[in-house]
């Protein structure tokens, strides 16, 4: 009987450890965010061309208003069956709410997870950037909302701000996983994304949760304005918006800051880590997400080549020239910080997102916001008069 026992402990404790080594060594599935709220063929191309590298589609399907209200968003459901992937409805339920009718907005949930009744829906994502203080009442929205949900999974989105409440484990307690977001969660005078915070953020998540998690990732941009009092007023991504600010900043996640971040994941994973989450589906028309080849690249982990020159071209004025930034790669690159310009140039000036600058007597177009250069494209960053010698620009560190 003892050695029995022994055997079947023996077994037991292989099982784990092969089970643990399988987990460490399975690649990171990747999903990624539907988060347009119209429906065009620019969105059902971008679905059509990214299916082959995304595990399941995360569909908005509805957001509250101002009132608490569910705010259905319509979807083309054949275009999302055509793909042949998994979806999972994500209702976001806006943060600033102090609060709401739990019984409502439940029956509200239920409803429209009713609606797509005979579509094989993979689970159901709560996204509510809610402050520490309110995380006991969320706990107990998702235990009512998991009871109702029976055995349909339930995700939910988390803080790195969360961390320091001790609530956070009765919030992860009612959740099947849970997707840990590390970009656009501090100032928006902080950037958008900061690949060494976010890994600390990672690996402390990762110490304090027992449930998997998965890591929300950006590749995309965004404008935020300010008013006189510092206040954001408006932030523009996928669609634009007309509120205007004092104060206004392009904000951008660089292609190769997230790329070190998640090779980074993959050679050193954290425990419980399962998989990435793309905040969001590129599409041809999105000028604030990365292209669709970039972000192939960065997912399967292709080297970002860069191939960007700066060069002199001739300006409409005589004596006059502008300064081209060229990308000749097949990826988007991140505008650099500095364009040095030769000795010669005694006049110059910046646009789209650089100013003139000067060091030791030299000459910079400094770049003032963030952004990138799709690949085969150009842009014109600013101009200068120099002389009459054949020296470029030089792209600075």
């Amino acid at each position: 009987m003892v050695r029995r026992n022994g055997v079947r402990w023996v077994w037991a404790l292989l099982s784990a450890c092969l089970a643990a080594c399988h987990s460490a060594s399975a690649p990171l599935g990747q999903d990624a965010y539907v988060w347009q709220r119209q429906w065009n063929s620019s969105v059902v191309t971008a679905l059509g061309q990214s299916a082959d590298l995304v595990r399941d589609w995360r569909v908005l399907a509805a957001q509250t208003d101002a009132r608490g209200q569910l705010r259905p968003v319509a979807t083309d459901r054949a275009a999302l069956a055509a793909t042949h992937r998994p979806v999972i409805l994500v209702f976001r339920i806006e943060g600033q709410l102090v609060q709401w009718d739990e019984d409502a907005l439940l029956a509200q949930i239920q409803a429209l997870r009713d609606s797509w009744r005979g579509y094989p829906l993979a689970g159901i994502e709560i996204d509510h950037d809610c402050g520490t203080a309110r995380l006991p009442a969320y706990a107990h929205f998702l235990g009512r909302l998991r009871q109702a949900l029976g055995g349909l999974q339930l995700s939910i989105t988390a803080l790195p701000a969360w961390l320091s409440s001790g609530d956070l484990d009765k919030v992860i307690a009612q959740a099947d996983e849970v997707i840990l977001q590390v970009h656009a969660v501090q100032s928006p005078r902080a950037g958008l994304f900061d690949d060494a915070l976010a890994r600390v953020w990672i690996d402390r998540f990762a110490a304090r949760s027992s449930k998997p998690f998965r890591v929300a990732l950006p590749n995309y941009g965004t404008r935020v304005a300010w008013d006189s009092d510092g206040r954001v007023v408006a932030v523009q991504s996928e669609s634009p918006v007309l509120v205007g600010g004092m104060e206004a900043s392009e904000l951008a996640a660089s292609p190769a800051k997230v790329a070190t971040l998640l090779s980074a994941l993959r050679s050193d994973r954290p425990k419980g880590l399962s998989g990435i989450v793309w905040f969001r589906l590129p599409t041809p028309q999105d000028e604030r997400a990365w292209s669709l080849p970039t972000w192939r690249a960065v997912m399967t982990g292709l080297p970002l080549t860069n191939r960007l020159a700066a060069l002199f071209q001739d300006g409409a004025v005589p004596g006059m020239v502008d300064v081209i930034l060229r990308n000749d790669g097949d990826v988007d690159i991140g505008l650099p910080h500095g364009i040095q310009l030769p000795v010669g140039c005694t006049v110059a000036d910046g646009v789209n997102g650089y100013a003139l600058s000067s060091r030791n007597g030299q000459l910079f177009l400094q770049r003032s916001q963030d952004g990138w250069l799709r690949a085969h494209r150009q842009r014109a960053v600013g101009w200068a008069r120099c002389g009459t010698g054949k020296a470029l620009p030089v792209i600075a560190p």
